[in-house]
Formats: C-alpha cells, structure tokens, sequence
C-alpha cells in the first residue's frame, strides 16, 4: 500500500508552483477540490485523511465522489467537471511518480467530463448598469472606494481576483491612464482606462492615505480587500440600485455579471470578437463566442443581411359545412329609422 499524503504534498509544493507556475487561485481550487475528496473518502472508507492510501482512490470512489457533489452539494455539472480536472492533473502528475499505479491512474483519467448546458450569459443593460454606478455616495472615504472599484470593474471586465489583486503599481495614470492586470495562468493586460474611470482612480487615491498594504484598494482596517468583501460591497450597491431601477431586483448581480456586461457592452461597439478576446485575456476564441449568443444585435444584423422567401398570397376557403354555412350568410344591418 502506498501513502497518498506525500504525493499531495509534492503536487501542491513543487508541481503547481514550480513545474507549471500555477496562479494563487489554480492552486486554491486544487486544494479545495483534493479538501473535499479527502474528506469524502474519510467518511466512506472510515480512515483519516492523511491516512489514506492511493490504492483507496480508484475509479469507482472518484465517480461515487463526483456524483456525491452534484446529489449532496447540489453543484452544477460545470464545478463538477472543475473537481474532475484537478484529480486529473493530480493523476499525470502520478504517472511518473507511481509507475505501478498506471492502470488505476488511467482508469481514472478516463472518466469523461459531465456534458453542461449552454445557457446565456447574465448581464445588465446600460440603465441597470448606470444605476450601479451611481449607488454609491462619493462624498466619504468608503463612497469614493467603492464607486472606483465598481467602475473599474466594470470597464475593464475584471475577474474578481484581478481586481482585489491589483496593486498601487499597476495603475498608470500619466499620459494615457491605463492599468496592468494579472490575469489567469500568469497571462497580462495592460487595458486604457475611460477618462470618468480615471477620474474615479484619482479620487480614490487622494483620500487613501499612507496604507502598509501594497494593493490598490483596501478595506475599512486598511487590510487588503478581498473577494468576499467586494462581493458584500457590490450587493449592497446592488440592493440600492434597485430603488431607483426596479428591474434589478429580478436579477442576481455578481462581479462575473458585470464582466459579462462589459463584454457584451464591448462586443455591441466593434462588433469584432477578437477585440472582446483580448479585452477579457481568454486564452481561446471559443470561451468568448458565448457571448454573440447573448447579444442581439449580431442576429439582427444576420437577419437583415439575409433575403427573406416570399409569402404566398390567397384567401381563405372554408372547408368545414359549418364553417361554409356561416360565411356564407348574408350580413344582418340594422333598419334605418
């Protein structure tokens, strides 16, 4: 029997940041995959986790544990093909490890991924949008945060993570106001900024102060913030937003909302995809052709461009006795006085 808790280690310590320079949060949603197989597979075969062998996680468990997330944590068919992934970059990187484990390996490696749906992307009109942008109150330390966060999120299309992760130094505001953003898999961006965008940087940068922190926006402790922070702060702009725009009170807003807005808002004005591609830093084409999906306009310019096949004229016939008996009936009109 062979010990599975070296193994993991050595993944997380040396083959992730090392041999493949994963980001921060590739090897956060790793961890928190392998947190809950660990655990899955400790209640099931009644062994603590670190005790676990390799033999122990074979194909049948790790079915059993992706239909197990989808049953008892109600997870959608796309974060169960996420848990799937990381189990399968733990098992390549085993084929090297544990030679004489290579059967149970690619039994595992065979496991197919969960076929999701294809939905449209949630997004908000340029009314919803503005009203967003106009929550918050820009006349205190917190105002003048939050309302340079939600621009700035919003026009640069930021993943979350980009924006918590941005740093004083990434922000370029002479000449040409501009920001490099670390995106995933250690892929750049250096995106110009709108001149109320910048505005809104300028003013948030006066009153920051002298914080420790290196990141560019931080909480009320002077801590840098975080994900769950600025997801309290954009609900809470949301909900009085929809005092003045009622239609956002249907709508769940979230960072990766306002991302998909800014695609959307981008992909309306160039009506060039590569354009979208390279604003948002997709590593392929196809993750930014879901949005011609969601956006209108490029079906319509289909629609117009094409020649529609004429319609035949003719009258109607009745066919039915009934129907026959009455159309043919003459039309009572009233007597004349």
């Amino acid at each position: 029997m062979t010990p599975i808790a070296p193994h993991i280690s050595a993944f997380f310590q040396q083959r992730l940041p090392i041999e493949r320079r994963a980001s921060s949060h590739t090897s956060d949603s790793y961890a928190y995959a392998f947190k809950l197989l660990l655990e899955y597979a400790s209640q099931r075969l009644r062994v603590p986790p670190s005790q676990l062998q390799l033999e122990q996680i074979d194909a049948p468990l790790v079915v059993s544990f992706l239909n197990h997330l989808e049953a008892a944590r109600a997870n959608s068919p796309s974060s169960r093909n996420v848990r799937l992934a990381a189990l399968k970059s733990f098992m390549h990187f085993l084929e090297f490890r544990e030679p004489s484990a290579i059967e149970q390996i690619r039994r595992i490696l065979a496991i197919p991924p969960k076929q999701a749906e294809t939905r449209l992307v949630r997004h908000l009109t340029v009314e919803e949008m503005q009203a967003i942008l106009n929550a918050p109150e820009p006349t205190g330390w917190d105002g003048l945060r939050d309302r340079a966060m939600l621009h700035l999120c919003f026009a640069g299309g930021l993943r979350v993570s980009e924006l918590v992760g941005l740093q004083l130094g990434d922000v370029t505001l002479h000449p040409q106001a501009s920001i490099l953003v670390h995106g995933k898999g250690r892929r750049e961006r250096c995106l110009p900024l709108w001149k109320v965008t910048a505005a809104a940087l300028r003013a948030w940068l006066a009153v920051r102060g002298t914080v420790p922190a290196p990141e560019l926006f931080v909480n009320a402790r002077c801590q840098p913030m975080t994900r769950s922070g600025f997801e309290y702060i954009l609900a809470k702009h949301g909900h009085t937003a929809a005092k003045s725009c009622p239609s956002l009170s249907a709508k769940r807003i979230s960072p990766h909302v306002l991302r998909h807005t800014c695609a959307l808002t981008v992909l309306q004005a160039t009506k060039d995809l590569r354009k979208v591609s390279l604003w948002l830093g997709h590593a392929h084409m196809q993750t930014t052709e879901m949005y011609t999906r969601a956006d209108p306009s490029v079906k319509l310019e289909t629609l117009e461009a094409m020649i529609a096949p004429s319609l035949r004229s003719g009258r109607f016939k009745a066919t039915d006795k009934l129907i026959a008996s009455l159309t043919s009936r003459p039309i009572m009109r009233s007597a004349r006085p």
